[in-house]
């Protein structure tokens, strides 16, 4: 059973009784579900994940007036659960405390996004990490009758606001460029090879990130990038093994290898530019990306936002 689908089963056997039981007036105040850090919240869980921070637990989030009434008497309501659940006890780290428990719902996103309410500005959302966007709207809400925490989730789904996506878009445009199309071979031609390896990780960072703006879809933790890729219907199944066949180790380290991997690097941007001019980003007719990250900032409409630095993010 995947995490995710044991954690609802377990709220809705242990923790939903409990609340009926113990706080019988508040049992409509209460949002409940598994949302946040943790391969299970994006259900890429397996077999090596349940060696830490995985099993049966669940979220609650209250508003401020609930939490303050009740938050720390419904923490320890929970605490007494045994934690255990079909045959399964949740192994918590010392580094994953505080997944899981009773929070405050502006609190809570505050943890991810660095604000307690959905962000109003264009410099907000600009500096929020895609990665913890990503983690803040994730998993699943198993029950929410007064709707606050789904409506800020739902706010933050509906992705940032275009002029910021074309900012981030560009700044790609730039930094995939630098690091595949041209920092790349030029590590390798020097016999650079620590530097060839970390300009190679750099571009999948980069080029993974576009695809995911491409899509309107927050790219998560690295850990994870790569696999979400899949999911993606914007060229996500095209470039997943591709990339695949960039990072697969091979013993042969010669002039060839390298030969290969440049090829696709360059394929990956080739697509990466086809859809740029599909989407009506950019109009430059190069094959080097460098050349479109001004061209997409330019359809930036908010001039503070379009007068910055093509390279910043």
């Amino acid at each position: 059973m995947k995490g995710l689908e044991l954690s609802r089963k377990y709220f809705f056997d242990t923790g939903a009784p409990m609340i009926a039981d113990k706080f019988p007036q508040y049992r409509e105040h209460i949002a409940a579900g598994l949302v946040g850090d943790g391969s299970e919240c994006f259900g890429f869980d397996d077999d090596l994940s349940m060696d830490h921070d995985w099993g049966p637990a669940f979220c609650l989030w209250l508003t401020v007036q609930d939490y303050k009434a009740i938050g720390l008497s419904l923490q320890n309501e929970i605490n007494k659960l045994s934690g255990e659940y079909a045959g399964i006890t949740r192994q918590t780290s010392s580094w994953g405390k505080g997944r899981t428990g009773v929070f405050e719902t502006g609190r809570f996103y505050e943890r991810f996004i660095g604000f307690n309410h959905v962000p109003e500005t264009m410099e907000e959302w600009r500096i929020i990490p895609e990665e913890n966007l990503a983690a803040a709207t994730n998993g699943m809400i198993f029950t929410d009758p007064p709707g606050e925490f789904t409506a800020f989730r739902n706010k933050l789904k509906e992705y940032y606001p275009e002029d910021i996506r074309l900012k981030k878009i560009a700044s790609r445009c730039m930094a995939i460029a630098q690091s595949g199309q041209y920092n790349y071979t030029r590590c390798i031609k020097r016999r650079e090879f620590v530097a060839a390896h970390y300009a190679e990780a750099q571009f999948f960072n980069s080029a993974i990130s576009m695809i995911f703006l491409l899509n309107k879809r927050y790219k998560p933790f690295y850990k994870w990038m790569h696999r979400s890729l899949k999911e993606l219907l914007v060229l996500g199944s095209l470039l997943y093994p591709l990339f695949s066949d960039i990072a697969i180790p091979s013993p042969d380290l010669s002039e060839s290898l390298y030969k290969k991997k440049s090829r696709l690097i360059e394929e990956i941007c080739g697509h990466i530019i086809q859809e740029l001019k599909r989407q009506n980003l950019s109009d430059s007719g190069s094959d080097f990306l460098l050349d479109h990250g001004p061209a997409v900032q330019s359809k930036i409409r908010e001039s503070s936002i379009r007068n910055l630095d093509v390279w910043i993010d």
